[in-house]
């Protein structure tokens, strides 16, 4: 079987792509690890170091905000540690009013006396006197008499009190749970970007899905190229943000986003992309942090989703494969399992070659007339003597 010399071509690349591929993920996979600001899941890999008291007491000072960034262990414990310490520490006053008033038994009180609260007796009673007027129990063998206006003003304040610790802790939990935080769990990104050709233009191509049937309103989709540049005054920029331009062919705004989407952007002369080629992408330190905000349609708070892609995670040369179908039903199916599925094509080794080869077409089909040229007509001569 003879093969022209296109397919001779095109096999080569072939077998030099999957070969370059395995040498990367053989030789530098495992051992060369980028630091990432932006992990998969969306979480900040960075540290605050040499910050001032004072600037730690802001926390403090915002402390509905710090205790709803708290994990869930910490946050259950100062729930526990605010009730079980309140009822301990009105239970000391309880015992306090109860021992400067005389009403306890080693006190030996008379027939006619008459408590400040009926049936203190030590200070586990004051304790569950204490327990039984925050959380409004009311078992009725323990009360407060009229005897002490301590007793009365006491009672007061406890229970106002334990009404602010109730609605702050319960308002902080109940808020914990319905964060926009954890919808943004149901939204995932392809393990790997793509470049490949998208409408005759080379395009890097993200996949995007939202595993729930109610919609993201309002959805925007933009990302942040971070690499350290240099300045020509010589000033070293870590972490340097270039704005990056996602789109899908309705835009970039207001996605509906009932099904995957496969947004990309155009690698162009403004792309910081352009200038990267199939063989040096590798080499490149860069990391791409995608964003995706919308409003929760069911509770209209707003959200953030985030990823990021460092270059291995970028394969040049390929596509998704497609996961939308339909069935004889008349019913789309998603299928998740070619979600980040890709596909080697045929792909230019670098933006600059694709733009180089069409102007190279645009110049042959267009004709240019050069008014020096002179056609003359020359007479030939027949000087072959026979």
């Amino acid at each position: 079987m003879a093969y022209d010399e296109n397919e001779i071509r095109v096999l080569t690349e072939s077998m030099f792509k999957r070969l370059r591929k395995w040498v990367v993920t053989r030789f530098f996979g495992h051992s060369r690890q980028r630091a990432r600001l932006v992990s998969k899941d969306g979480r900040c890999n960075i540290e605050f170091g040499n910050v001032e008291a004072q600037s730690r007491f802001i926390f403090f000072v915002d402390i509905w905000t710090t205790v709803l960034d708290l994990k869930w262990r910490y946050k259950m414990t100062i729930f526990i540690t605010a009730f079980l310490g309140s009822w301990f520490f009105f239970g000391l006053l309880w015992y306090v009013v109860a021992y400067i008033h005389k009403d306890l038994p080693e006190f030996h009180p008379s027939a006619n006396h008459t408590p400040c609260v009926e049936n203190i007796n030590g200070l586990t009673a004051a304790f569950l006197f204490s327990l039984e007027t925050q959380v409004t129990i009311g078992y009725g063998f323990r009360c407060v008499t009229e005897q002490c206006a301590t007793a009365i003003f006491l009672l007061i304040f406890q229970s106002i009190l334990g009404v602010m610790i109730n609605s702050f802790m319960c308002g902080a939990i109940l808020a914990k749970i319905s964060r926009p935080k954890k919808r943004a769990k149901t939204i995932t990104f392809s393990k790997n970007a793509v470049i490949s050709k998208r409408g005759g233009k080379l395009c890097l191509l993200i996949r995007v899905a939202n595993l729930r049937k109610s919609l993201l309103i309002g959805s925007h989709i933009y990302g942040k190229l971070l690499k350290t540049t240099v300045t020509p005054e010589g000033e070293t920029i870590i972490l340097d943000q270039i704005n990056i331009n996602f789109v899908v062919d309705a835009g970039n705004e207001n996605l509906f986003f009932i099904s995957p989407l496969t947004i990309y952007h155009v690698i162009d002369h403004n792309s910081p992309f352009f200038h990267m080629a199939a063989e040096t992408l590798i080499q490149q330190d860069f990391e791409l942090v995608v964003f995706l905000d919308g409003t929760v349609e069911s509770t209209s708070a707003t959200c953030q989703v985030r990823t990021s892609y460092v270059p291995e995670e970028v394969l040049w040369g390929y596509r998704f494969a497609p996961i939308v179908s339909k069935t004889k039903e008349g019913k789309y199916r998603v299928d998740f399992h070619n979600f980040s599925k890709t596909v080697e094509v045929a792909t230019p080794h670098c933006a600059m070659c694709l733009y180089n080869e069409k102007d190279a077409r645009a110049r042959m089909k267009r004709g240019y007339d050069n008014p020096n040229f002179i056609l003359s007509e020359v007479n030939e001569t027949d000087d072959t003597k026979m």
